[in-house]
């Protein structure tokens, strides 16, 4: 894939236009257009800071390598934690009901201990590229996570209250 090729894709895939990436990195839209169109490189700070930008290193912006293969891996790891925290939030929700039929609040403290897991594993239950370019949305991620937290924390305080 040719370094034109490339510079599109990653711009579309982070939802930029032409003039977003030309902003961000100090240069016109019209430098942008040549460099998608392989009429032309970049400079090396531009290089350095389309790199930076796309989380991405220099030699895989100029190399044959594939951008997309490393992006599929990442998706695929996302994927995982994203499996691996919801299994937690189950399980915090297991412990939390256990607890509540059985009358034994010691078992609230693997309910705890789930819903930090959940917590911990559903921060990286997005691909890396998305979580760096979705900055914007970083406030209502946390809310949502703290929110399911404070549910759970609030059954296992019903339920020690009611034993």
């Amino acid at each position: 894939m040719k370094f034109g090729e490339k510079l599109k894709q990653l711009r579309k895939d982070n939802g930029m236009t032409q003039e977003d990436l030309a902003e961000k990195i100090y240069v016109t839209r019209t430098a942008i257009s040549k460099w998608e169109t392989d009429k032309g490189l970049p400079a090396i700070d531009s290089l350095k800071l389309i790199a930076d930008l796309f989380h991405v290193s220099i030699d895989d912006l100029i190399s044959d390598g594939d951008v997309e293969t490393k992006r599929l891996l990442d998706e695929k790891r996302a994927k995982t934690m994203y499996g691996i925290a919801i299994g937690f939030l189950a399980l915090a929700t297991v412990f939390t009901l256990l607890a509540y039929f059985l009358k034994e609040p010691y078992l609230n403290i693997g309910g705890v201990v789930s819903v930090v897991l959940y917590v911990v594993f559903g921060m990286f239950s997005k691909p890396r590229y998305r979580r760096l370019s979705a900055k914007k949305m970083l406030l209502p991620y946390v809310v949502s996570r703290a929110v399911i937290l404070l549910f759970v924390i609030g059954l296992i305080v019903f339920t020690i209250v009611t034993l």
